[in-house]
């Protein structure tokens, strides 16, 4: 073998194994990556949600404005 030949098999190792160069795999990484972005910014935002809920207020209303109103 000449040192062309190894330059060139040596080369291609390296390109398989690179991001960039190996479309197919890379877009795999990609799609699964976007999808356990998704996955995690939804969980986040229902805990977020359920930890932030509202709670019932005890708000004072007046007696006169009350479903069953209470007059003096």
């Amino acid at each position: 073998m000449t040192n062309q030949q190894e330059y060139h098999e040596e080369l291609q190792k390296v390109q398989d194994r690179d991001f960039s160069h190996n479309w197919v795999s890379s877009s795999g990484f990609l799609f699964y990556l976007q999808v356990a972005c998704i996955v995690a910014f939804v969980l986040g935002t229902c805990t977020m949600l359920y930890n932030k809920r509202y709670s019932k207020i005890d708000v004072p209303v007046q007696e006169s404005s009350q479903y069953t109103p209470k007059y003096k």
